[in-house]
């Protein structure tokens, strides 16, 4: 009993994988390469791609509105992930073996907030439709310090989001708890993480399921309305 409250800090990445039973490579085969360079290549792509969105938005005026500045947020946070990703690159594989368990917890946490931020900023963005739409407005009426506020709100809620396993929600302590997917994290960090991620996503569908039900009954009702004076002008 007493081994299982001690912790271990100390101890190597490949200790807890080999707990957990969750395979760790000891050598580059060519598929581990051939994912890596792939990967490498899809990240700086999405860094690069990502960026430009970034200037675009910055440099032409007429993008700036409130709904710009979140696409320009969320394009921050998918440059973020590619950046989380380019560094998971370097230190995935037989890579993992020399990783400490700070190192791991970062790369890890490096991951959570990127995908988090980019799951809220979707949502601040159907948020910021719905409420356009439903106002009969091109643009919302939020001012910019209220966007500024909802985007500080978006990334300490990511970074605490990726940063809470680093300041002690692991296994390190419990390592009966520890995750066959994250042989670091425990089982209820990774519920956690994906159930806030999957009600926020799910909140964002039901937005704009609301988004297109009343635009199609608007338009079903419009077309009603004009078809009416045709038939008059018929008979």
């Amino acid at each position: 009993m007493m081994e299982e409250e001690q912790c271990y800090y100390n101890e190597t990445i490949a200790f807890f994988y080999n707990r957990s039973g969750k395979y760790l490579a000891t050598e580059w085969n060519t598929v581990s390469k051939l994912v890596m360079g792939l990967g490498i290549t899809v990240c700086i792509f999405i860094m690069l791609a990502n960026l430009l969105v970034m200037v675009a938005i910055y440099v032409n005026r007429r993008f700036h509105f409130p709904i710009y500045y979140l696409m320009a947020n969320l394009a921050a946070a998918d440059f973020f992930a590619g950046l989380a990703y380019f560094y998971l690159m370097f230190n995935t594989g037989p890579n993992t073996r020399r990783l400490t368990v700070s190192t791991w917890l970062l790369r890890q946490g490096l991951i959570d907030t990127s995908l988090t931020a980019s799951v809220c900023n979707l949502l601040a963005i159907a948020i910021e439709r719905h409420i356009t739409v439903f106002r009969m407005q091109l643009h919302t009426r939020m001012s910019n310090r209220r966007v500024v506020v909802v985007i500080v709100v978006i990334w300490t809620m990511s970074i605490v989001m990726g940063a809470i396993p680093s300041v002690g929600w692991n296994c390190i302590c419990d390592i009966s708890t520890c995750s066959s997917m994250a042989p670091l994290y425990c089982n209820s960090y990774l519920v956690f993480w994906a159930v806030f991620n999957l009600v926020t996503f799910l909140v964002m569908v039901v937005l704009y399921a609301h988004i297109f039900m009343y635009v199609r009954q608007r338009t079903m009702r419009m077309s009603r309305h004009s078809s009416g004076p045709r038939k008059q002008l018929l008979h």
